[in-house]
């Protein structure tokens, strides 16, 4: 599999399911692409997502009803409690070119990994299935050891262009940048003002 992030909006995702897991892979969307939720009911948790809503059972319905309804997505979610019906959908997309992920049953070619998230970047961290727990372990570690990690992207971004001006060779400047990244003391201010700390980049890393 290749790693991608792509741009959702105005894309159609298509979630089988209406408990739980159905609304954490909503909940992933709803911002960000048009979702629809399909399922014979919805939890609580489902009713109050910005998604639309298709009351159908699976499995009551024909293979030509599904296809109708994945027609023209970007992505189909499989998050039925019933193995068989999610690979069943799963066989319809590979057959109709849709991408699909399944949460339980057989793969399929998209795998949703664990995110990570803020104002500058995008973590994404994933076990290919093997094990979920990892990917979410992983997540929460690199969030709880960096969590000034947006303000840092901010500094070396804002640096960069400084750099940019002071006749350094580029060698120089990513030195610079990289002895930053490494300064404890940068990563303890940031944690508390951005502006701060800026203050100690200028102080020790731009003086004449």
């Amino acid at each position: 599999m290749i790693p991608l992030f792509v741009d959702c909006s105005d894309k159609k995702v298509v979630i089988f399911g209406g408990g739980d897991v159905a609304a954490r892979k909503a909940a992933r969307f709803a911002q960000k692409a048009d979702v629809f939720l399909i399922s014979r009911s919805f939890s609580k948790r489902c009713r109050t997502l910005p998604v639309h809503f298709q009351e159908l059972d699976i499995k009551t319905v024909s293979d030509e009803t599904i296809s109708n309804n994945i027609d023209k997505a970007f992505l189909v979610i499989a998050a039925l409690s019933d193995r068989e019906e999610n690979n069943r959908i799963g066989h319809l997309c590979r057959k109709n070119k849709v991408l699909f992920n399944n949460a339980d049953g057989e793969n399929g070619d998209v795998v949703i990994p664990a995110v990570s998230e803020g104002a500058h970047y995008i973590l994404a961290i994933s076990t290919l299935g093997e094990s979920p727990a990892i990917s979410r372990y992983l997540r929460q570690e690199i969030e709880s050891r960096y969590p000034a990690l947006d303000a840092m992207i901010e500094v070396q971004s804002r640096l960069r262009e400084r750099l940019k001006n002071t006749g350094l060779s580029q060698a120089e400047r990513s030195t610079i940048l990289w002895n930053i990244l490494n300064d404890q003391q940068i990563w303890d201010t940031l944690r508390h003002s951005l502006d701060e700390a800026w203050a100690e980049v200028e102080l020790g890393y731009l003086h004449d």
